[in-house]
């Protein structure tokens, strides 16, 4: 530094110093703005704060209410078909509109209606349809021509109507996993069966004079048009019942239960060579007549009484149909006598189908003793021959034509995208008359439930199950054609078939009820809390199974109502009801080991009275009293609709085996009682400690199945995300490249330019190229297959793993059930094979827990808790 400058800066220096030597304040220096900048940054930061907290919520508004339900929404198209994803990764839904989930549903709900199934109603039930008659099989053809219209079915040439066992028939049913489009046809199976010829009930004088004969026939006018017109159609008789002519001293067996025959055994009556009077009520019909044979009786009379119509009586003060919601006093109930409890179907095939040419044998499940049906009016007389004291001899005449007679089951098929698991919904369409109740209620509502599967295929909706429709028939004699077709294919049931749903008669009271396995049951509870009640607004279905009718009385029989509340304490904790028998379920579920339910609306002890089995089952009685307005037969169309679509289009199966592990433990509870109160000394403690085994691995399995579809979602949308987002972040770059000026063409369009597009000639001869259609999307696929997709890696792995996840859980879930079949049966009946619920030995349709058998079951329990840890499937 020099030495002027240093005298500059010493001098400066200087003047900053104060009277004591120190150096002095620096005076102000120029006022300068410093509070501007300071502002302005300020100012600035404030900006930028709102600009990133406006961006953070436009990015969390966009994700919440554009992006997530974008991302749901795709996710649920991807998982209608979850497996399908292997085949093509990269060809998303969004490109078209994918109906599933909630989708499917809505649109599904919109197609029943009232209208639509009265129309139906009318048609079936508009005429007597005996299984085999001719009407019957005109039935069988509406029915296919229903399936084709809907399903979108182009008639073949010739008529698909195959003789059971033909190649035919065969290949209709084994090829269902093949199929890509909906099919149908009809089974013709021959069982033996009989039919009414002629018949009579006399009171004979000492000398054999007649002192009486009995009007055996319904007797009806034209007030209610379809019953006046058909009443002597098809005679009043048992169908399988003994043909024969018997003569006896009149006994009454009350409702010819077993308490009943003991108690007369206990009185000193000998029943031999005696023709039993009984009520229906309490038992299957077929047992009355089983108890009666065993105790050497000749012949049997079943009569409807009226204090088993609740309060609806002539007592009450209520008038007789056709002009009055009480019993008419000449109605009949005709019915099968089979034993049902020994096996149902063909009597003469007992364990495999009734073709044409199938050897027979010789039938141990039907009477060897005549009976027949009788009106009140008829059983009031002989009730009186009895309590007068005259008691004079009998005499039964019931002559019956034995022979083979065709039946035609009618099956339709919607393909699903996992070709080996199938879900079989079913109704029966044969009526002893015209059968407006039992069947075609029935009927009328799977007609609705299969038009709105039909529309749902015609927007393009296909299942992720395959579906199958079957109208049965025979049912009324002893489930016969589902009997034969599950006998026919129980192979192919036991590897394809995931759950059966059967609707008997859907509408005959006031009461919904549901039943069902275990494992099926919160699925039918929790579906009909989502369908509303069909004549009382606010209420849903399920409320529905606490209703009763309106029509009270003082005067009502003690032991009908109890009968009533037994049989209502049968359902579990969540209101289901375990199945018996006497439904088509059976072979599915007791024999083949098919998860199965049922559902529909019952008389109550309040309601009018049903003529279940009587000419008087008709058309009118239906419109009037039965279901005024047709409203729960759409409400139970739709809610098989939505237990359908819920089994067919779930990733996992919605078998709950741990509520049916729960039941268990609370059947075992019923049976320790029943031994106690028998003073049987049984161990069931090893059962007990089974089955307590057996929760605990189904939760582990509950677990099991929620992470795996967890997972399976979590990559799904992974994958959606990453799409959504490069989709997103290409439109805003086109936006930009648009405000410069230049052109936004696809990626995929620009790798089609310079693809040579063949020429094509029309019909006409002119040459053209085509500009949509599969082929520029064919040379698409070419092009990224050699040069690669230029798209973020698709994780197969991952979903390979995954799925394969979820079909090891979905295995294990329908192998639940078919670990409760044990090949040689129950003993005595060996048909039923199910361990854990049978129709009762001496109640025919009701059910009873087979747990008594605990020491098979210990052993099927073990099998099924080591499946549980196993990659078994059965």
């Amino acid at each position: 530094m020099g030495t002027d400058t240093k005298r500059s800066l010493l001098s400066t220096n200087e003047k900053h110093t104060d009277s004591d030597g120190f150096p002095g304040i620096p005076p102000p220096a120029a006022a300068t703005t410093h509070s501007l900048p300071k502002k302005k940054s300020w100012l600035r930061k404030i900006l930028v704060h709102c600009v990133a907290l406006s961006l953070l919520v436009l990015t969390v508004h966009r994700w919440v209410y554009v992006i997530r339900p974008e991302v749901n929404a795709e996710a649920e198209k991807f998982l209608s078909n979850p497996y399908g994803l292997l085949d093509h990764p990269h060809h998303g839904h969004h490109s078209h509109k994918i109906l599933n989930g909630k989708l499917a549903e809505e649109l599904f709900l919109k197609v029943p209606n009232e209208a639509s199934s009265i129309e139906a109603s009318r048609k079936y039930a508009g005429k007597p349809h005996l299984a085999g008659s001719p009407q019957d099989l005109v039935t069988a053809k509406d029915f296919l021509a229903l399936l084709q219209t809907e399903l979108g079915i182009k008639p073949p040439s010739e008529e698909p109507l195959f003789s059971a066992g033909t190649t035919a028939s065969r290949n209709a049913t084994l090829s269902i996993p093949k199929l890509t489009a909906p099919t149908a046809w009809i089974d013709t199976y021959y069982p033996v069966l009989n039919t009414p010829l002629d018949h009579s009930v006399e009171i004979l004088e000492d000398d054999g004079s007649v002192a009486w004969k009995a009007k055996l026939e319904e007797v009806a006018d034209e007030t209610d048009p379809d019953a006046g017109k058909y009443f002597e159609e098809v005679l009043t008789w048992h169908g399988l019942s003994k043909g024969g002519e018997v003569k006896g001293k009149l006994v009454y067996g009350h409702y010819g239960r077993q308490e009943d025959y003991k108690a007369l055994v206990e009185s000193g009556v000998n029943l031999n060579g005696t023709i039993v009077l009984v009520r229906y009520g309490g038992i299957f019909r077929g047992l009355k007549v089983k108890g009666a044979e065993e105790l050497g009786a000749a012949g049997v009379l079943i009569y409807s009484d009226p204090r088993d119509d609740g309060t609806v009586t002539v007592e009450n003060g209520y008038v007789p149909y056709p002009n009055g919601p009480a019993r008419n006093p000449t109605s009949v109930q005709r019915g099968s006598v089979q034993y049902l409890s020994l096996y149902p179907g063909d009597p003469t095939t007992p364990g495999y189908p009734s073709y044409e040419n199938s050897t027979r044998s010789d039938s141990v499940n039907i009477p060897a003793i005549p009976s027949l049906p009788l009106s009140w009016n008829n059983a009031k007389v002989l009730l009186e021959e009895i309590e007068s004291g005259k008691n004079r001899t009998v005499s039964l005449v019931n002559h019956v034509d034995d022979r083979v007679i065709p039946l035609w089951n009618t099956l339709g098929v919607i393909p699903g995208h996992i070709k080996d698991e199938v879900v079989v919904i079913g109704n029966h369409r044969d009526a002893w008359v015209l059968g407006a109740a039992d069947p075609t209620s029935g009927t009328a509502s799977i007609h609705e439930t299969i038009r709105g599967l039909g529309a749902l295929v015609r927007k393009g909706w296909k299942p992720l199950r395959t579906i199958v429709i079957a109208s049965w028939d025979g049912e009324e004699y002893g489930l016969i054609g589902s009997t034969e077709w599950g006998e026919d294919f129980a192979e192919w049931i036991d590897e394809h078939v995931v759950a059966y749903l059967n609707l008997d008669g859907s509408a005959s009271g006031s009461r919904f009820s549901a039943s069902a396995s275990p494992s099926l049951a919160h699925l039918y509870h929790n579906t009909a809390q989502r369908i509303p009640h069909p004549t009382k607004p606010g209420l849903t279905l399920w409320d529905a199974t606490k209703d009763s009718g309106v029509l009270t009385g003082d005067e009502i029989d003690a032991e009908v109502v109890q009968m009533y509340e037994a049989d209502a304490k049968t359902a579990d904790s969540l209101g289901v009801k375990p199945l018996g028998s006497g439904s088509d379920f059976t072979v599915f579920l007791q024999r083949l080991g098919v998860a199965s339910g049922g559902e529909g609306f019952s008389s109550t002890l309040q309601d009018p009275v049903y003529h279940y089995h009587s000419v008087y089952d008709s058309e009118r009685w239906m419109e009037l009293y039965g279901d005024p307005g047709f409203f729960r037969h759409v409400a139970v169309a739709k809610h098989l609709g939505l237990v359908t679509l819920g089994i067919a289009d779930a990733v996992v199966l919605p078998l709950n085996t741990t509520h049916y592990s729960l039941e268990l433990q609370a059947y075992l509870d019923n049976v320790e009682s029943i031994a106690s109160s028998a003073s049987l000394d049984v161990d069931f403690s090893s059962l007990r400690a089974s089955i307590k085994t057996l929760q605990s691995a189904s939760t582990s399995l509950d677990k099991e199945k929620f992470k795996a579809e967890r997972e399976l979602r979590h990559l799904i949308k992974h994958v959606i995300r990453r799409r959504i987002f490069r989709r997103n972040a290409r439109r805003a770059l086109c936006k930009i490249k648009k405000v410069f000026g230049r052109k936004c063409e696809c990626p995929h369009k620009a790798k089609l330019q310079g693809a040579v597009i063949p020429t094509m000639k029309s019909e006409s001869g002119r040459e053209f190229r085509p500009r949509i259609g599969r082929f520029p999307a064919w040379v698409q696929e070419h092009h990224e297959h050699r040069h690669g997709h230029g798209k973020p890696q698709f994780p197969r792995k991952k979903f390979e793993k995954v799925i394969k996840r979820i079909r090891k859980v979905n295995q294990k879930l329908v192998a639940f059930e078919r670990g409760f079949i044990h090949e040689e049966g129950i003993r005595d009946r060996e048909w039923y094979r199910h361990l854990g619920v049978a129709p009762g030995k001496w109640l025919g349709k009701s059910h009873v827990v087979s747990l008594i058998f605990h020491t098979r079951l210990h052993f099927i329990v073990r099998c099924r808790i080591w499946c549980y840890n196993t990659p078994c499937a059965h």
